[in-house]
């Protein structure tokens, strides 16, 4: 559900804007508002999960998604859409960290663990990739409201099923106050420096307006990392993780393939139908073999997790 909410609007772009009345350098916004809020916070969601219990933040997390999904739904204006997601971002952030606990904590090791994550990942994995043939067949059969309503049946079944099948956490183990000034700092930033871009279309990359914008970006970028390493609270990230390759390699990779998925569905969804003349349900249906390819690498990945060891050390940090 948290994956699919990163693709499901693509191909409900053109009738979203039509219907609501957005520009195109708005309508970017549609997407950026869930992605920025959902990145942003992911770290201090996590935090949160640790300190007050996983169960209990996963059972906060997701009526806060299905009810922002709902409002969304309703939307009459720009704004309202725009801020629904932007709350739809917040459940998430708290939604996928103590997802990802529980899974942790409930298969530690051993090949149990492996399927579990094989699992975990393919649903993730296929949720971003089958949200956009969701979001098309949806938007010319239902109408693009339906892209938002589609989770509230989605974020019900799931509170139920954690509530009566998610074991309770033991005690949490204090180690202090969530970092959250690091996180209001890293969002900001991120946002800033998105609308900073997202602006060029109106202010010239060498305008006064585009280069205090992404100025005032980076010193919060900046800020955030200097209170990473000075927090008397408990960091949102230990920036000495970066020194290990595995570590810095891993977080390379994922933000080039999801910059470019991510750009890859906003665009293509866009050129099928305003450029190609193709309508939602057969736009969303195009991406079919790229969700299928998506399942089954998925699958395979799970086979390799048996049989291939972990790689090698390349330092004593690695190790």
């Amino acid at each position: 559900m948290v994956s699919l909410d990163l693709s499901v609007v693509n191909v409900g772009l053109p009738e979203i804007a039509s219907g609501l009345g957005f520009s195109d350098a708005g309508l970017t916004w549609v997407i950026h508002a869930y992605a920025l809020t959902f990145g942003g916070l992911l770290l201090l969601g996590g935090k949160i999960a640790d300190r007050y219990g996983h169960k209990r933040i996963l059972l906060i997390g997701l009526p806060v998604f299905g009810l922002a999904s709902l409002i969304g739904g309703f939307a009459q204006e720009p704004g309202h859409l725009v801020a629904a997601r932007a709350v739809q971002g917040v459940g998430a952030a708290t939604l996928a960290p103590a997802a990802l606990a529980l899974l942790t904590s409930t298969f530690p090791s051993g090949k149990a663990r492996v399927k579990a994550f094989g699992v975990w990942s393919a649903m993730n994995a296929a949720g971003g990739a089958l949200g956009v043939l969701i979001g098309g067949v949806l938007t010319e059969y239902a109408g693009w409201e339906w892209v938002m309503f589609v989770n509230v049946p989605m974020a019900a079944v799931a509170l139920a099923l954690a509530w009566r099948g998610v074991a309770a956490d033991p005690p949490a183990r204090r180690r202090g106050r969530p970092d959250v000034l690091g996180a209001v700092l890293a969002t900001a930033g991120m946002t800033l420096l998105v609308f900073g871009v997202v602006r060029t279309d109106q202010h010239a990359w060498g305008s006064s307006v585009t280069l205090t914008t992404l100025a005032i970006a980076v010193v919060l970028l900046v800020a955030f990392i200097y209170v990473e390493r000075t927090t008397v609270r408990d960091p949102l990230i230990r920036l000495g993780l970066f020194s290990n390759r595995s570590v810095a390699g891993a977080n390379g990779y994922n933000l080039l393939l999801g910059g470019a998925m991510a750009s890859a569905f906003y665009f293509v969804s866009l050129y099928l139908q305003r450029v190609l003349g193709e309508g939602p349900a057969m736009s969303g249906l195009q991406f079919l073999p790229f969700a299928l390819g998506v399942i089954v690498g998925s699958v395979i990945a799970i086979k390799l997790g048996y049989k291939v060891p972990a790689g090698p050390c390349w330092s004593a940090a690695d190790c």
